[in-house]
């Protein structure tokens, strides 16, 4: 794995520095959640609650991106699920929502075609590949086929272990 330096970049083009990341679906069900950044429990609802009243009632072709407080909010809605991410202002949205994209690519490369109850029946899996990919907000890994290479191995090692 390799860790991309973002310290060079202009804050313009900073790679998406995520402090949170979300995914709920059309009623507002919280089926992942990703803290970047220290967060307390009672911020962390609020935030929760906060996004899921932002994002659900826009409209289909309206813009992706929002601002919250002191944050810019990008979203993609992919079949029933929301992915809703959270960034520093300096933050570049477009990078931030090819982020989230990639991240759907790698789901569905895992589970072929990602859906809900993938997430809700394998979320220990949506979390490992996203540790795969993302580190503290940052993007660890670009290689598609390094995640899904680091995902077999730990799949075989689950089907080997003594106690799994």
């Amino acid at each position: 794995m390799h860790v991309i330096n973002c310290d060079s970049h202009t804050p313009s083009t900073r790679c998406a520095g995520l402090r949170f990341l979300l995914l709920f679906n059309r009623q507002g069900k919280l089926r992942l959640q990703k803290w970047f950044v220290p967060t307390s429990d009672r911020e962390r609802k609020k935030v929760i609650r906060d996004m899921i009243m932002l994002v659900l009632p826009r409209q289909p072709r309206t813009c992706n991106f929002l601002r919250w407080k002191d944050l810019k909010i990008v979203y993609k809605r992919y079949a029933s699920l929301y992915f809703c991410a959270g960034l520093e202002e300096q933050d570049n949205e477009l990078l931030a929502l090819e982020v989230l994209h990639r991240y759907v690519e790698l789901l569905d490369k895992y589970f072929g075609n990602v859906c809900e109850l993938d997430i809700i029946f394998n979320f220990e899996k949506a979390y490992f590949i996203l540790d795969e990919f993302l580190m503290g907000g940052e993007v660890l890994e670009t290689s598609k086929f390094a995640v899904n290479v680091s995902m077999e191995q730990a799949d075989t090692l689950q089907e080997h272990h003594p106690y799994g």
